[in-house]
């Protein structure tokens, strides 16, 4: 899933079930990832106006991103799998160039929503149109999350975290809260906030990290699907608070591509959420709610 794991689990004895969180995002991302050439996904996007009978993980992770698009009003949506690819992002991070060269414009970028791909729930099957392409992207990193620490949590307390998705299964074993640093995206390494979380998801989006140049302009990875190209947005990087990994995840994206203001009314709106946003000019917004994880 192109980023680091962190799995935690507290308990009195050693765990067999720990060591096997590896395993499981290792056949997950082999059904998800639309980077390997062999993956359930990759097939199911090389397959056009036929339906796809696809696996119970693609098929519970696009019923997510389904709902994910309804409740973030299509913000969040995987459809933009050909926009991110037009902006660059056409291979793992770890092996895309600062600088990449411009596709021509006549590569396909519809986004198109959920609500137009056909499926069916008894035969489990997808119809992608011709020219629309998925990218599960964070909606299958916070799945993925939350997964996971549902299965440790039968063991103890955990926490689970995919590269800024983290899903938390309650208290710690001594009844305290975990701590969890908000990154300072001036200064690598170093945190600007700490929260104090129990049951909860957490999620950051930004554009701090997976950024590059195409053609003499700055690009990120998190595409606006009105626009079909890469958000343009006065926030570097957003952290929701929501009861789920899953709602963080789709929350911090839809505010981040709605910029500081619209994006906090956004999350103003929605009495689940809480919210840290740090603007390119290095101003921070609090949500109302944000206080009480501080």
């Amino acid at each position: 899933m192109g980023c680091d794991m962190l799995a935690v689990l507290e308990s009195s004895v050693v765990s067999n079930t720990l060591p096997c969180v590896t395993h499981w995002f290792e056949e997950w991302e082999q059904v998800l990832s639309r980077f390997r050439y062999d993956s359930e996904l990759t097939r199911l996007n090389q397959t056009f106006e036929h339906p796809v009978q696809v696996g119970e993980v693609l098929w519970d992770v696009f019923q997510l991103a389904r709902e994910a698009e309804r409740t973030t009003n299509g913000l969040v949506t995987p459809t933009v799998l050909n926009a991110m690819i037009k902006a660059g992002y056409d291979r793992t991070f770890d092996e895309l160039p600062l600088f990449t060269t411009p596709l021509p414009d006549s590569v396909e970028t519809t986004a198109a929503p959920l609500t137009a791909i056909p499926f069916n729930e008894e035969e489990r099957t997808i119809t992608l149109p011709k020219g629309i392409g998925l990218d599960f992207g964070g909606v299958a990193k916070g799945w993925a999350a939350h997964q996971s620490m549902q299965r440790l949590q039968v063991e103890g307390p955990a926490l689970i975290d995919a590269a800024g998705d983290i899903a938390i299964s309650g208290p710690r074993a001594n009844g305290g809260p975990w701590q969890i640093g908000v990154a300072e995206p001036f200064h690598k390494g170093e945190e600007i906030e700490t929260l104090f979380l129990y049951k909860c998801g957490v999620a950051t989006s930004g554009k701090d990290r997976r950024r590059w140049t195409r053609d003499g302009v700055f690009q990120h990875h998190i595409i606006d699907p009105f626009a079909n190209q890469p958000a343009e947005t006065d926030v570097l990087t957003v952290t929701v608070i929501a009861p789920d990994v899953m709602q963080a995840e789709a929350g911090a994206k839809a505010a981040f591509i709605q910029g500081s203001q619209a994006g906090l009314e956004w999350i103003e709106a929605r009495p689940e959420l809480a919210a840290l946003f740090i603007r390119d000019d290095g101003q921070m917004i609090y949500s109302q709610k944000m206080e009480e994880y501080l």
